[in-house]
């Protein structure tokens, strides 16, 4: 079942964690600073696209746990408890610090690039970042029931991510042409951050209290 209980809770999860200043985002600012808003939505698309290939990664991964024992798979989701709960002190600390998203170091004088540039940049930025994949390793295991297509409800998981990272990451590009100030405030930053930390030691926790699967 693609759409169960859980969804909805994976729904608030995955919004704050799209929202959350990290490497994507500053990847669409500064292609979006050198190239304008085309190149922006662009790198956004690529990013995005690479989530369907740590989703199968990841899939096949629970995948195989699964056919293991429910004693594995557990083993999994703690392993994976506490690496949310690790993000979210990073994220937390983060907050603490007050640090606004470096906008107004990467804005400057405009250098037009082929479109294959922020495709290809935005592709191999997410593709090659070993974090994502573990990301998703400890995240959807506790979205996808034992009973569930680990593969079918990787892919629809990250098919909504797409989507919500999307709007949030095309919604960037237009704002460092519009709105860089906000983007650059450090309350801005540090109210996402707070949030993200939150939620992500919120199901870590969740997630380790969560008893075995039946066999």
């Amino acid at each position: 079942m693609l759409i169960d209980p859980q969804f909805w809770s994976f729904l608030v999860a995955i919004t704050l964690l799209s929202l959350s200043p990290g490497v994507d985002t500053l990847l669409v600012i500064r292609n979006t600073a050198r190239g304008g808003v085309r190149d922006g939505i662009l790198t956004s698309l690529a990013i995005c696209c690479g989530l369907f290939v740590h989703a199968t990664v990841s899939a096949l991964g629970i995948s195989l746990i699964l056919l293991q024992s429910a004693w594995a798979f557990q083993l999994l989701k703690l392993a994976g408890a506490a690496y949310l709960v690790w993000l979210g002190v990073q994220s937390l600390l983060a907050a603490r610090q007050r640090q606004g998203l470096a906008v107004s170091g990467v804005i400057g004088q405009r250098h037009p690039v082929p479109l294959w540039w922020p495709l290809r940049e935005g592709l191999l930025s997410n593709v090659l970042n070993p974090k994502t994949v573990v990301f998703y390793m400890a995240f959807l295991p506790q979205f996808i029931a034992p009973g569930d297509p680990a593969l079918a409800k990787s892919l629809f998981l990250a098919g909504v991510h797409f989507v919500i990272a999307n709007l949030w990451q095309i919604s960037v590009a237009v704002m460092v042409g519009s709105a860089g100030r906000l983007l650059a405030s450090r309350a801005f930053a540090r109210g996402l951050n707070g949030a993200t930390g939150a939620v992500l030691i919120a199901f870590g926790v969740k997630l380790a209290l969560e008893q075995a699967p039946a066999p």
